[in-house]
């Protein structure tokens, strides 16, 4: 079997990074393998992912060497943000420009990019549709098309369905083996039940940029799960283990109402995107918002920040919620791409900046950024730009930062996507922890073992309206989702 990509004693290092993120480091792929890249948030996978493509360093320059780096001639390439390499605003123009450079007709192309479309679960009836205002689920499907219409011969796949529902990802995998039948695969991914069955080999990283152990998946099972459960990597068993160890939580939010909404509406331009008929919200409540890509999840959160325009009622502690500059004192809003909330140049900065602006004394921002740094495994990281985070750990900054001034309320858009089982978990025990307190948490959220754990009411948003909400019996013991009835 011929080897199609390569790196040997690849050294390499971030700026501002205190070690090497790889030492040394040797791996091969062969032709038509799946190959699975595990380990913990932080360890390196997409960066090892983005050399074998060659990416790195031909498009993004860092400090590296290696003896011998292979790469295939032929690749097509899935982020983990998939903003980051749509060319063109429109979908029909995004997957129309792969096309040109493969050379398919015109008279073809419509119908292709309705193939296309149709089989990553975006049948739309107008091709034509503005990538900005697509939910987060909607562009990582449409990224997934735009790959699959290069017909390449390797796919390197980073987390390519973090931002999807459950029911979306089973079928995204279906769509990809499929379409990836005959070619080489390379996936990093947290979410394992969809495809540790379905690869050949599973590749462990170790946080020291080594391989800590690799082969057939049932044999890493076997002989490396403590391994794995030591150092927070997911494994298919991970929540029901983790969950067998927790008692069952017994507080129940307090009687004090903090947001009140009455046919409250949010709205893009002039077009109405999400609807709120009536729905109150408790001191200490954790509400997991659900509901499918596209249905208006986000949209919501961003309506209760006055990000977008609104109408109708809307009260926080009794009084009218005035506009986003006001609403911050209450409220601290976690977006679903970290990015978009950087300000700072460096982690210790990013997270000690809304201490900083309320005058907070210098030495009550360091005790308070060194805990978060603590809490948030970043200490490794404090001098480096934001921007130069894996996700895993952009998405950890992001959460606190905003949380580091201990707010009320919190929102949060999907806060666990790409991180890794250690961290979820933290970061889990850690709200539950000041949701006991009297924080209140809105959290958009696909993950059936949350909703069901650590929930104390669960909205569902259907076409850009709440439509139900059910109270939860929290339950440590038994992951198995929220079922709603008509």
């Amino acid at each position: 079997m011929s080897t199609i990509c390569k790196v040997e004693n690849l050294r390499l290092k971030y700026p501002g990074n205190e070690g090497l993120v790889f030492k040394d480091f040797t791996l091969s792929i062969n032709q038509g393998e799946k190959v699975l890249l595990i380990g913990p948030s932080g360890c390196g996978k997409s960066t090892l992912l983005q050399v074998m493509a060659g990416i790195i360093p031909q498009s993004y320059e860092i400090p590296m060497k290696a003896e011998t780096i292979q790469t295939p001639e032929s690749w097509g390439y899935i982020f983990q943000d998939p903003d980051s390499q749509f060319c063109m605003p429109y979908a029909d123009e995004e997957l129309a420009f792969v096309l040109e450079n493969l050379n398919v007709q015109p008279e073809a192309m419509q119908q292709r990019i309705h193939e296309l479309l149709k089989s990553v679960g975006l049948p739309f009836d107008d091709i034509h549709q503005e990538i900005n205002g697509m939910s987060g689920g909607m562009k990582q499907r449409l990224a997934i098309a735009s790959a699959l219409a290069l017909d390449p011969e390797v796919l390197f796949l980073d987390e390519p369905t973090a931002m999807l529902d459950q029911e979306g990802t089973e079928d995204i995998w279906k769509t990809i083996l499929n379409a990836a039948a005959d070619k080489t695969m390379v996936i990093v991914e947290h979410r394992l039940e969809h495809v540790w069955d379905l690869v050949d080999r599973v590749i462990m990283l170790g946080n020291d940029g080594t391989v800590a152990a690799e082969g057939p998946p049932a044999s890493i099972l076997r002989h490396h799960k403590e391994t794995m459960r030591e150092q927070g990597i997911w494994y298919p068993e991970a929540w029901s283990d983790y969950l067998s160890g927790k008692k069952k939580q017994t507080n129940s939010p307090e009687t004090i109402e903090v947001i009140s909404l009455n046919e409250f509406r949010g709205f893009y331009g002039k077009e109405e995107r999400i609807s709120v008929p009536h729905a109150l919200v408790m001191k200490g409540d954790w509400i997991s918002v659900i509901g499918k890509n596209g249905a208006g999840k986000s949209t919501l959160l961003h309506s209760l920040m006055k990000l977008i325009p609104t109408k109708g009622k809307y009260t926080i502690n009794g009084k009218a919620a005035g506009k986003t500059d006001d609403l911050t004192h209450a409220i601290t809003f976690v977006f679903q791409n970290p990015e978009h909330q950087f300000v700072s140049h460096t982690v210790y900065d990013e997270i000690g900046y809304t201490l900083r602006i309320r005058g907070e004394a210098e030495e009550d921002v360091k005790e308070r950024v060194e805990e978060m740094l603590d809490m948030f495994h970043l200490n490794g990281c404090r001098s480096q730009h934001p921007y130069q985070l894996s996700m895993g750990q952009k998405r950890r900054l992001s959460v606190a930062a905003a949380i580091v001034s201990q707010p009320d309320i919190v929102l949060l858009d999907e806060p666990t996507f790409g991180q890794d089982a250690k961290n979820t978990f933290a970061i889990l025990e850690m709200m539950e922890h000041w949701r006991k307190q009297g924080t209140t948490i809105l959290m958009i959220t696909h993950e059936p073992e949350i909703i069901e754990n650590y929930s104390t009411r669960v909205w569902k948003i259907e076409n850009g309206e709440l439509v139900k909400e059910k109270d939860v019996q929290l339950n440590l013991t038994d992951p198995s989702g929220v079922k709603f009835h008509a």
